[in-house]
């Protein structure tokens, strides 16, 4: 050991489990890893204090193309919302289904579901056919995410 704090280990074809029995042999504490050529160096993690939000964007979830994709489809649908209703939870986006289709809408969801699994999607049907409506919900907070994140100005 290094200065007793350090563990080396060296990595092989089986360097997953290196990494799991480094961790383990790290007695349970938070420990992150650095790689150095071909040793993986296991040390105790800095502290540092942070205040993170429990909602953020995974922006790696999606491909390139998948992601030129969905801001095609996200600069679509905000051009073509008819109205935007705040509700209990959260918001309500209604389109005309002349405008945006069921299926596009279905589109956008599989993929934001993806890099901001923490949404709560509900797509509606209403009037006859005639209204289609996207409602994002979440836990608490979430109202100011979507505010901010959809850039929804509030009433005064």
């Amino acid at each position: 050991m290094k200065n007793g704090k350090e563990r080396f280990l060296n990595v092989g074809k089986k360097s997953a489990a290196g990494v799991t029995l480094a961790l383990w042999i790290g007695s349970g504490a938070t420990m992150g890893l650095a790689a150095q050529s071909s040793a993986i160096v296991v040390q105790p993690e800095r502290q540092v204090e942070t205040v993170q939000s429990k909602f953020y964007c995974n922006i790696k979830a999606l491909t390139p193309e998948q992601r030129a994709r969905h801001k095609q489809l996200s600069e679509k649908l905000m051009a073509a919302k008819k109205e935007i209703v705040e509700t209990e939870k959260g918001y309500e986006f209604q389109f005309s289904p002349g405008d945006v289709s069921l299926a596009e809408l279905a589109e956008w969801v599989v993929a934001e579901s993806k890099c901001c699994p923490f949404f709560d999607f509900h797509i509606d049907l209403e009037r006859e056919g005639k209204l289609v409506c996207l409602r994002l919900t979440g836990e608490e907070g979430i109202k100011a995410f979507i505010r901010a994140e959809f850039k929804i100005e509030t009433a005064r």
